[in-house]
C-alpha cells in the first residue's frame, strides 16, 4: 500500500508540475505577444506621427514628392543593403552607360529649349532620399524655377531615388551617373580592393605585406578609404561633365549653381542669384564665385546690427558675441588626421531664432577671397571661371586632401593668378573672389552624413526651423539691389597643409584622366 501511495503521489506531483509549466508557458507567450504588439503599434504610431509632421511642412500639391514608390524591385532592396550580385552590378552599369549616353532632358517638350544664359542647378546625390525629397519640394516653390535645368548627379543607382527625380515636373531635368562609383566597383579600385593596404598599417609593414598601394600613404601615414575619396572624384567628374560634355550646355554662358542633396533653398534664390550676377558684372568684375549659402558659425553677422535690430539687451548681445568668437576662433589649426579635420569642420548649429533679423536690414553681399569652409555651400560660377579651374587639374588632382572644397582652396592659392586690386578692393593672393550673401538663400538641413552619425537622422526639426525663418522674413525677400561690403583681407594667406586621405597615386591618375578625357572630347 505504501508503495502504491508513493507512486500515486508522484503521478499527482508530475501532473501538477506539467500543468504549471503549461500555464507558465502560455502566460509567457501571451505576454510576449502583447509586448510585440505594443512595440509594433508604438513604432507604427511614431512613424505615422513623423510622417504627418513632414507632410504638414509641405504644401498639399507637393505631397507627391514625399510619397514612397510602390512595387520595389530586387535591385532596390539589394542596393539599399549593399549586397548586389555580379549580375545586378552589370545591369546597373548598363543602365548608367545608357542614360549617360542618351543625355535626355526630361520635360523639355513642356518648357522648350534652355536659354543660353539661364541658371543651371547641379545637385550631387548620394543615398539620403528624405533630404532629397525636401530639397525638391523647396525647388518646386522657387520663383522662375521653370526657366532652369536641374542636373541630378548620382554616385549610387537607386530605383527609389530615380523614381523621385523622374517625377519632377516643374522644370527641365537631367540625370547623370558617376561611372566609377564604389557601387559599381565594390571589390576593385576605385572601390575597396582586397589587396589594398589597411588604413592604419605603417608603411614598413605595408611594404612587407606587398599590398597594392604600399608606396603611397597620405601626409599622415594613412592609406586610402574609398568611401572618402569618392566624393572628391564625383565632384570633379560632374563639373567636367556639366561644362564640357553635355550637348544641351555646349553654348551655355550663364551661372551653374552647385547644391547637395541635403540643402534647402529659399523661394527667391534664383532672383538673388540673377541679382548677384548683374551686380558682379557692374560693380565687381573680379567676383568669380557667387555664394548663396552661409555657415553662421564662420560669420559674425551681428556686427552689422545694433541692439535695436537684434531686439536683445546688452548683456545678451555680449554673451552671443562671445559664443560666436569662441566658435570662430579655430581658424583652423590643422588636425593631425583627416578624420579629426572633419570634426573641426562639422556642420554648425544655426542660430535660427536670430536669423530672421538678417533679412530686415539692407540686402548685403560681402566681397572676400573664396574660403572653402565659408563659401562652399550654394556656390555658383560660369564657364569662364571653370575654364581657369580646369587648367589647374593637376594641382586639384594631386593635392593630398580628400575634400573637393579644400582642393579648390589650394588651386585658388597656388595655381590661379592673384586677384589684382581695384577701387576699394585690395590685391589678394587668391584667384577666386567670392560674393557672399549675408542673408542665406541656401540652407543645410542634413543632420547625418559620411562624417556625422546621430541616433536620430530625421530632418523634420531643421526643416521646420528653416521654413519659420523664411516665413518670418517673407516681406524682406526679393531685394531690388545689393549693397557690397569688402571684408578685411590679410596681405598674404599662408598655404595650408592638406587633410590627407588622398595619397594614393591611383586617385591622382583617375582624377586627372577625367579631365584629359574631357579634353579629347573637346578637340
Amino acid at each position: 500500500m505504501r508503495a502504491s501511495s508513493i507512486v500515486g503521489v508522484g503521478k499527482t506531483y508530475r501532473g501538477a508540475l506539467s500543468r504549471t509549466l503549461v500555464l507558465v508557458f502560455l502566460a509567457t507567450f501571451l505576454w510576449l505577444q502583447i509586448h510585440v504588439i505594443n512595440l509594433t503599434t508604438r513604432d507604427w504610431s511614431s512613424q505615422t506621427s513623423s510622417n504627418e509632421t513632414l507632410y504638414s511642412l509641405v504644401p498639399q500639391e507637393l505631397h507627391r514628392f514625399l510619397k514612397e514608390r510602390q512595387n520595389a524591385t530586387a535591385i532596390t532592396a539589394n542596393a539599399t543593403l549593399g549586397i548586389l550580385t555580379k549580375n545586378e552590378i552589370n545591369e546597373i552599369r548598363r543602365h548608367i552607360e545608357k542614360i549617360n549616353a542618351e543625355q535626355r532632358v526630361i520635360n523639355e517638350e513642356a518648357f522648350g529649349p534652355l536659354a543660353s544664359d539661364s541658371p543651371v542647378i547641379v545637385v550631387q546625390v548620394h543615398t539620403r532620399l528624405t533630404y532629397l525629397r525636401h530639397l525638391i519640394v523647396s525647388l518646386a516653390q522657387a520663383k522662375d524655377i521653370e526657366q532652369t535645368l536641374i542636373v541630378f548627379s548620382h554616385d549610387v543607382w537607386d530605383p527609389d531615388i530615380n523614381y523621385l527625380v523622374q517625377s519632377v515636373d516643374f522644370c527641365r531635368v537631367m540625370q547623370i551617373f558617376y561611372p566609377h562609383s564604389i557601387q559599381t566597383h565594390p571589390r576593385t579600385f576605385p572601390g575597396e580592393d582586397s589587396h589594398d593596404c589597411p588604413r592604419n598599417i605603417r608603411k614598413e609593414q605595408a611594404l612587407l605585406l606587398k599590398c597594392t598601394n604600399a608606396q603611397h600613404p597620405d601626409l599622415y601615414g594613412h592609406y586610402r578609404e574609398a568611401k572618402f575619396t569618392q566624393t572628391k572624384h564625383h565632384w570633379w567628374w560632374k563639373a567636367n561633365r556639366v561644362f564640357d560634355q553635355l550637348e544641351v550646355l555646349k553654348n551655355h554662358t550663364g551661372m551653374v549653381l552647385f547644391l547637395e542633396e541635403d540643402h534647402y533653398v529659399a523661394e527667391d534664390f534664383l532672383h538673388v542669384l540673377k541679382l548677384m550676377e548683374r551686380t558682379s558684372k557692374h560693380s565687381c568684375e573680379r567676383c568669380n564665385v557667387l555664394s548663396l549659402g552661409t555657415y553662421l558659425k564662420t560669420y559674425n553677422y551681428y556686427a552689422d546690427f545694433s541692439r535695436k535690430h537684434l531686439g536683445i539687451n546688452a548683456a545678451m548681445q555680449k554673451e552671443l558675441l562671445r559664443g560666436i568668437k569662441k566658435r570662430e576662433s579655430p581658424s583652423i589649426n590643422l588636425p593631425t588626421t583627416y578624420h579629426n579635420a572633419q570634426s573641426a569642420l562639422a556642420a554648425p548649429n544655426w542660430a535660427y531664432h536670430l536669423l530672421p533679423s538678417l533679412y530686415n536690414h539692407y540686402q548685403k553681399a560681402e566681397v572676400t577671397p573664396w574660403i572653402s569652409s565659408k563659401h562652399n555651400m550654394g556656390m555658383a560660377f560660369n564657364r569662364v571661371t571653370w575654364n581657369k579651374l580646369r587648367k589647374c587639374a593637376s594641382q586639384f588632382c594631386s593635392y593630398d586632401d580628400y575634400n573637393w572644397d579644400w582642393s579648390l582652396q589650394h588651386v585658388a592659392q597656388s595655381c590661379l593668378p592673384p586677384s589684382k586690386g581695384a577701387g576699394t578692393i585690395p590685391r589678394v593672393e587668391s584667384g577666386l573672389i567670392a560674393m557672399m550673401m549675408r542673408a542665406p538663400r541656401v540652407f543645410h538641413i542634413g543632420e547625418c552624413g559620411v562624417h556625422h552619425k546621430k541616433t536620430n537622422c530625421e530632418s523634420t526639426a531643421v526643416i521646420a526651423k528653416v521654413r519659420n525663418v523664411l516665413k518670418s522674413s517673407r516681406n524682406h525677400l526679393y531685394p531690388t539691389k545689393l549693397t557690397l561690403t569688402v571684408a578685411g583681407v590679410a596681405k598674404k594667406t599662408k598655404l595650408k597643409k592638406g587633410n590627407g586621405g588622398w595619397g594614393d597615386i591611383r586617385d591622382h591618375e583617375l582624377c586627372l584622366n577625367i579631365t584629359l578625357n574631357t579634353d579629347l572630347l573637346l578637340i
